[in-house]
């Protein structure tokens, strides 16, 4: 036999869903600032000085995204 659920509060599911939008939301503007102090950090650095850690201007971009994703 089936049985639902009745005793739920209507306004917690709501709280709960404007919750998680805020928390997505803030995790996505945290992971875009991420990404952009990555990106600003490794364009501060000059050609020889990628090259000692083993990177190159192009490797910027993409190790900025990963760093945030």
């Amino acid at each position: 036999m089936a049985s639902i659920e009745t005793n739920r509060p209507a306004a917690g599911l709501f709280a709960g869903n404007i919750s998680h939008v805020f928390a997505r939301a803030f995790g996505a503007v945290a992971e875009w600032n991420d990404a952009r102090v990555t990106r600003k950090a490794l364009s501060a650095l000059t050609a020889r000085e990628l090259d000692d850690i083993g990177l190159n201007v192009g490797d910027i971009d993409r190790i900025a995204k990963r760093t945030a994703g």
